[in-house]
């Protein structure tokens, strides 16, 4: 899930930069040092924007650079247990499929695909449904359910999220609109009308 929260921390501006304009420094410095980074309690900073000096910066003595407080509203992105969401398939592997959701990648373990023994084919990139012939393959959209996450702090990539698609009205959307037997089977049936319709048209 998205969320806009308001952040302080401090930035280290270099002393090659006190000759520049010191807005446009801070805000550069704020996005490069903050955006694509992990909190714990926020989740990944997509965006840094409205930022703003807190008080005077301070210049430590034997380093030259200046430390500056700042306040950013900061648009971040933190996946939540139980929480239903859309996705997209970015690889299939053997154990499973990985997924983007929003920025980050998380896992559909191969045995929390379907309900149903699943055949992977990490070569060709495609998971195949053995009874219901179900497939899933690298850019198909699906619907998953959180079942796990674990946030890395120094590396945003390192984090483990863990998805589900075992329940109903979850999975590729392939398998949420098609049509179920009972459907498919009044189709039939009136396609069957329609054609004897036809055929008694035509006498």
């Amino acid at each position: 899930m998205y969320y806009r929260v308001r952040v302080k921390d401090t930035i280290r501006i270099p002393p090659n930069k006190f000759s520049e304009d010191l807005d446009e420094v801070v805000t550069n410095i704020v996005q490069k040092t903050f955006e694509g980074t992990m909190r714990k309690a926020h989740g990944i900073i997509v965006v840094a924007d409205n930022i703003e000096l807190v008080g005077s910066g301070i210049v430590i003595h034997g380093d030259g650079a200046m430390y500056q407080k700042v306040a950013f509203d900061a648009l971040t992105f933190k996946p939540e247990l139980q929480e239903v969401l859309d996705a997209v398939v970015c690889e299939i592997v053997e154990f499973g499929a990985f997924c983007h959701i929003g920025p980050l990648d998380a896992l559909i373990h191969m045995s929390q695909i379907m309900n149903d023994y699943v055949e992977v084919d990490a070569e060709n990139e495609i998971i195949t449904g053995k009874e219901k012939k179900f497939t899933l393959k690298t850019g198909d959209p699906v619907r998953a359910r959180v079942v796990a996450v674990s946030l890395n702090e120094l590396s945003s990539r390192e984090s483990k999220i863990g998805l589900t698609m075992r329940q109903p009205a979850l999975g590729s959307h392939d398998w949420i609109y098609a049509p179920t037997e009972e459907e498919e089977k009044k189709k039939e049936k009136k396609e069957k009308k329609e054609k004897k319709k036809k055929r008694k048209g035509k006498k």
